[in-house]
């Protein structure tokens, strides 16, 4: 019968590993050797920003129209030369 004791050493260890390795890497002294000088995240500055004031909403607005008419544009020339293309041949 020496199965069960093997079933109850594997289940002791899957019950106790993952309490183990919260604990572990849980801790403060963990994250203060390995994870604090990291920098994961970007600087402050460096990230974007949503506008707040009025006038920046319109601005971003404004830009975000001037962006989708340009790519409607684009678009349009492409398929016109690719329609001329066709003709040619």
């Amino acid at each position: 019968m020496a199965g069960g004791n093997l079933e109850l050493f594997k289940f002791g260890f899957y019950v106790a590993f993952p309490i183990w390795s919260m604990y572990y890497f849980g801790s403060y002294d963990f994250w203060e050797k390995h994870v604090k000088d990291l920098h994961f995240w970007p600087a402050e500055e460096k990230t974007n920003r949503l506008p707040v004031e009025r006038e920046d909403i319109r601005a971003a607005l404004e830009d975000l129209k001037r962006d989708r008419l340009e790519q409607q544009y684009r678009r349009r020339l492409v398929k016109q030369q690719a329609d001329t293309g066709d003709r040619d041949t």
